[in-house]
């Protein structure tokens, strides 16, 4: 079966502009050109686009789903398989999520009681899931399945006015980081109150800290794409400068 551009858009459900685009970057090319000019889709294309959506789906970027599925080791099957286990984490997430909204609605009707720490487990624990899905592999690797798995254990059993003073502080790193960023000094005094910021931060999910490690989290952040784009996202460069900022205030 062979579908032109505009009938393999619409058959799922993406933009003509968007195969355009991915044809463009060669993430997805046509199997043919016909003589008319027209892009043809075959099988392969399809295969293709559906193993792109998946991943799209699970929030990775183009650039890196391009290295993934042009890989020679690329394995369909395996993928797809792959795509199922993250697909469940994320239905595990959302029925986590909906429980606790019916918990909430069912509070607000007087028909139970909840405690304050309750209100908030469906949300650290998306948290701890999300991080899992995106980071889960490398972190596990760097700095073992026990030490990840007392920093989860240690942020579900944060207090609510822990967890937003957590969440208050990522807010702060981020303004923070930006703002030392424009001095384009990693030394200077804002980029020293961004890295101090920065291991507040992450003292309320580590079960102990070290500046070995606060390091050797800084050079990920640089070495990993994922890590790099978020810091990056608003301010190119931003990564690189944290990295060098923690450096210097660890002493490494």
């Amino acid at each position: 079966m062979e579908y032109t551009v505009q009938k393999f858009a619409q058959m799922a459900g993406v933009s003509t502009r968007t195969l355009r685009y991915y044809d463009e970057i060669g993430i997805l090319k046509p199997a043919r050109i016909n003589s008319s000019g027209y892009r043809i889709y075959g099988q392969a294309e399809v295969d293709r686009l559906q193993q792109i959506l998946f991943y799209r789906e699970l929030g990775v970027g183009l650039e890196r789903i391009k290295s993934i599925v042009a890989a020679p080791s690329f394995d369909g099957t395996k993928a797809l398989k792959e795509h199922r286990e993250k697909l469940l984490e994320k239905r595990e997430q959302l029925d986590a999520l909906i429980s606790n909204v019916d918990k909430t609605i069912a509070l607000t009707e007087g028909r139970i009681t909840m405690s304050d720490k309750e209100k908030f487990e469906g949300f650290k624990q998306k948290l701890v899931d999300d991080n899992e899905a995106k980071y889960g592999k490398e972190i596990r690797e760097k700095y073992s399945d026990q030490t990840v798995n007392k920093s989860n254990q240690r942020l579900m059993g944060l207090s609510q006015e822990q967890y937003d003073k957590m969440t208050k502080l990522a807010t702060e790193v981020n303004e923070t980081l930006y703002a030392a960023f424009k001095t384009g000094d990693p030394s200077g005094e804002l980029a020293h109150k961004t890295a101090d910021l920065h291991r507040q931060w992450l003292c309320y999910s580590w079960a102990s800290y070290s500046k070995e490690a606060h390091a050797g989290l800084a050079q990920m952040y640089v070495d990993d794409p994922r890590f790099t784009a978020y810091y990056d996202e608003k301010q190119p460069g931003a990564s690189e400068f944290l990295r060098d900022a923690i450096f210097i205030y660890t002493g490494t």
